[in-house]
């Protein structure tokens, strides 16, 4: 097997895709911000993506649903576990369209853009976690972006 043909094996259980189809519009990046409720420094542990609400939300990667529930600030959230310490989350969403235990492929619409939990608009909060720490998701974006345009 080349070294090729081993990236296109895995890719779909590495978090690369986008969650939303063409260009992101990001109204919160990782790291620590003013939170907008306590109006202090806290750590932002994804990234906040302004769509439409009712647009579908899509698995970045192929996985096992782990979390399909109301989650406290998080509102209605989808979690699947890519594997190898991998781990995604999806936030605020207004419909959750999986199922705990239910299998995923890369692409499939896991829920829809919504306002619940602590939301002040429509969006996507997406996160990327590596053996359960929030990373910057946008560094996996970015790298699915230079990757898959090699394919």
């Amino acid at each position: 097997m080349t070294l090729m043909d081993g990236l296109r094996r895995a890719l779909p259980y590495a978090p690369l895709r986008q969650p939303l189809p063409g260009a992101l519009d990001v109204t919160s990046v990782f790291g620590y911000r003013a939170d907008p409720f306590l109006g202090r420094p806290a750590l932002h542990s994804g990234m906040d993506l302004r769509a439409p609400y009712g647009d579908p939300v899509r698995a970045t990667a192929s996985g096992r649903v782990t979390v399909a529930e109301a989650s406290g600030g998080y509102g209605n959230l989808v979690e699947l576990d890519h594997g190898a310490g991998l781990a995604t989350r999806y936030g605020h969403l207004s419909e959750i369209e999986v199922s705990d235990g239910q299998w995923v492929e890369a692409g499939a619409i896991v829920g829809r853009i919504g306002t619940t939990g602590r939301s002040t608009g429509a969006h996507l909060h997406y996160e990327v976690r590596v053996d359960g720490a929030a990373v910057d998701p946008s560094r996996y974006l970015k790298a699915g972006r230079l990757l898959t345009a090699g394919l």
